[in-house]
């Protein structure tokens, strides 16, 4: 209409035009539980779990590793590895299903344990994808603007999770936390993510009880963890390998370009199954940490990723291959440069 003031513009928001990881950090529960121990609850073997897994020992959390005290660890590591202070994070992102207070996020009060500045925080629950699911959420801020530094968070305390009498999943659950630092790059240093979900395949990995099913029952529990394991095997196999050569053609390389993979350490035959249906080259150094950390779900790739840079295998600047899945069923994959 004639007369009518324009509306102002409002101003963009000032974000980096790459973002990247600037530092890697790790927590391991001091408890180490060989086969021989899990063995005693359930009908199997060493030999059956080593065969069926690849994993030999596993993590498990003691009274005073606290899902909040592991994941301040953990973070402390990634900020020292990356020189960023804890009152420059401007954002924290825990991914976890192991956080049983519902409110408030687990991330607010590792947010105040590191004396940020008041900076966001919020809980993802992705399950076992959730840590990639913090990286690209990361990674948009950075470059959106919302945020310049970003701390990301995964850590379980599955071994609480576990029912010791499942012959299904008594092996393969453990806890553990990692974290890297998101922050700004002169180039990019964290692809396209390539993430979703099949919610009609739900019930392959999930809770066992709805906790109001728990808490009016004659002898509540801690819910436990249920899952189809050769269902699942064969979803994650192929399904996944799919996914990853999606993420590796959004981040404009192709296999022949990889330095590491990395993906969820569910399985190592599942792992084995996505290296050749991506036809990866001998070349790739591939993440073994479920062999003495067992599944730690959230936290699994940030600790994968900490084994591999110890052990040498990967190194800075190397590009990697991120893969995540489960519950959900929710999946993510992303190419990274390691800081």
């Amino acid at each position: 209409m004639a007369g009518t003031t324009p509306r102002p513009a409002l101003r963009p928001s000032a974000g980096a035009p790459h973002a990247r990881l600037l530092g890697l950090g790790a927590y391991r529960p001091s408890r180490v539980v060989p086969n021989s121990e899990v063995v005693l609850g359930i009908d199997s073997t060493d030999e059956w779990i080593r065969q069926r897994s690849g994993i030999e020992e596993r993590r498990w959390a003691t009274d005073d590793e606290t899902l909040r005290m592991m994941s301040v660890a953990a973070a402390r590591r990634a900020l020292e590895d990356s020189g960023v202070d804890a009152r420059q994070i401007d954002c924290v992102v825990v991914a976890t299903v192991s956080h049983f207070m519902q409110t408030p996020a687990l991330a607010t009060l590792v947010a105040h344990d590191l004396g940020t500045d008041q900076a966001a925080a919020f809980d993802v629950s992705a399950a076992c994808a959730g840590f990639c699911h913090g990286v690209a959420l990361a990674s948009d801020m950075v470059r959106g603007g919302s945020a310049r530094h970003v701390l990301v968070i995964g850590a379980e305390r599955l071994s609480e999770q576990t029912d010791p009498s499942d012959r299904g999943t008594a092996f393969i659950f453990a806890a553990g936390a990692g974290a890297v630092v998101v922050g700004p790059g002169d180039e990019p240093g964290i692809g396209p993510v390539v993430w979703g979900s099949d919610g009609e395949q739900y019930d392959l990995i999930r809770s066992r009880e709805d906790w109001r099913d728990v808490l009016t029952s004659d002898s509540p529990r801690m819910p436990h963890l249920v899952m189809q394991g050769n269902a699942v095997f064969r979803w994650a196999s192929f399904q996944m390998a799919k996914t990853g050569l999606q993420a590796l053609d959004r981040a404009g390389i192709g296999v022949d370009d990889l330095d590491c993979f990395v993906p969820h350490q569910a399985n190592n035959r599942i792992t084995d199954a996505m290296a050749r249906a991506m036809k990866l080259p001998d070349s790739v150094a591939i993440a073994r940490d479920i062999v003495h950390q067992g599944n730690t779900s959230a936290a699994s790739i940030p600790l994968a990723l900490e084994r591999m840079r110890e052990e040498g295998q990967a190194r800075s600047g190397d590009t990697a291959l991120l893969i995540a899945f489960g519950a959900g069923l929710a999946y993510a994959a992303q190419v990274v440069v390691l800081p």
